[in-house]
């Protein structure tokens, strides 16, 4: 039957409800990047201290990624992701009554602990509504919630911290989550046979699809036991990790750096801060859109991870010089280097249904490791140094690694039913 005669309300129902979830999850992880602005002050931390804070959520987040996937594929994706909007809400709002540095770390590693299993959780959950050749375009769809966060965040927490303070910014943003609870246990089902929305041409389209698929990957892909020493799962794991370096690295120092180029106003760094977050969505989009028509992971990962790194260069390097113009190329960074719906496309494409939470818990555990050493190493350095320069030139450095080791997975033909698909291997 031609896809366009499929009926689409998974497309209409499941990502906005999981786009718009994931979204309070990153307002709430990320709006530390302005709290510093009168946080640092407040609890007399440095920019070294402030890079702490911001990454120690990583290490939180470790805890529940395998943990995260497996009670997503064997329990319920559904109430898992209940549970921990709760307790997000509860660690974010918790944010805004610390006293001391101290209380700080221990709030941020517990509001990573907290969020930790959502990302693996949700992407096992859009492997069961959505096939293979739709897949690189759900995720992206998904993974938008990430830079429409960013876009969010940045005036939003401009105007708090303008009219109140960094305290009543991290109350006020951490409440959200407890309201999207309601929202996201009366809309989602973890698989297409529990919904009664969709009609039963969908049901079994998606049934027969996903079934057929999962058996040819089954076939192809490594087992559990050698899963997670498999050259490609080794290979994409590394790529995340260091994309991971310079994707928080930029994304958490961005309002500094920001402000340090235009020097205007709280609220004028805020608004520009969302610029760059309006081009990585623009970028999602248009290299989604060819991965899944091509089935190419490697190049659609490779070719614009570098040029990520490329423009990110030369946005340092204008600096004062040209305002406008580095800007511009940190939009066109950020809009290149944002490719993370390819890259989960790449791993759920690759791993046979039996070890898929076990290697996307793997790979985002230890990949997220990148989202402590980025922010942490570019705070480090402009202590140090008293300049971006060098923070950059190391985000740079790790993103451009990340490149050069997407080049070096290796593809292979797989046919998935009528349809030719490319796959790693």
């Amino acid at each position: 039957m031609p896809a366009l005669e499929i009926p689409s309300n998974r497309w209409k129902r499941i990502i906005p409800v999981a786009f718009l979830m994931y979204t309070i999850a990153f307002m709430d992880r990320t709006n530390i990047s302005f709290g510093l602005f009168g946080m640092q002050e407040d609890l007399g931390i440095d920019d070294k201290d402030a890079g702490l804070a911001a990454g120690v959520f990583f290490f939180g987040y470790l805890f529940l990624q395998v943990p995260g996937a497996l009670l997503a594929q064997k329990w319920s994706a559904k109430k898992f992701i209940l549970i921990s909007l709760l307790f997000w809400s509860v660690f974010s709002i918790a944010t805004g009554f610390v006293q001391n540095f101290t209380q700080l770390l221990i709030v941020r590693f517990l509001l990573g602990v907290a969020e930790g299993g959502v990302s693996p959780a949700t992407m096992i959950l859009l492997t069961k509504w959505f096939p293979l050749n739709e897949r690189a375009r759900a995720n992206a769809y998904w993974y938008l919630c990430i830079p429409f966060a960013s876009i969010i965040v940045a005036p939003l927490s401009g105007f708090i911290l303008t009219h109140m303070d960094w305290r009543w910014m991290f109350i006020i943003e951490g409440i959200p989550p407890l309201l999207w609870a309601l929202v996201w246990w009366f809309t989602i089902d973890d698989e297409p046979n529990q919904a009664k929305w969709i009609s039963k041409q969908e049901r079994e389209y998606l049934e027969t699809t996903l079934a057929a698929e999962r058996k040819v990957i089954k076939k192809a892909a490594p087992r559990i036991k050698d899963a997670l020493t498999n050259r490609n799962v080794i290979l994409l794991l590394l790529v995340f990790c260091f994309l991971q370096v310079g994707f928080y690295g930029f994304g958490l120092w961005l309002p500094k750096l920001i402000d340090s180029i235009s020097s205007g106003s709280l609220m004028v760094t805020s608004l520009l801060s969302a610029l760059p977050w309006i081009a990585a969505m623009i970028g999602s989009i248009i290299n989604s859109k060819r991965a899944d028509r091509t089935g190419n992971y490697k190049w659609t990962l490779a070719v614009p991870i570098l040029a990520g790194a490329g423009c990110l260069l030369i946005s340092v390097l204008f600096g004062r010089s040209n305002p406008i113009l580095s800007i511009l190329f940190l939009c066109l960074c950020l809009g290149f280097m944002y490719c993370y719906g390819v890259f989960w496309t790449a791993v759920s494409a690759y791993l046979a249904d039996e070890v898929l939470s076990v290697g996307i818990g793997t790979i985002n555990a230890i990949g997220n490791l990148g989202g402590f050493i980025g922010p942490f190493m570019v705070g480090y350095l402009i202590s140090g140094t008293g300049s971006f320069l060098f923070g950059i030139v190391f985000l740079v450095s790790s993103l451009t690694l990340s490149g050069i080791l997407a080049l070096f997975l290796k593809e292979r033909n797989i046919a998935v039913g009528a349809e030719k698909v490319i796959i790693s291997s």
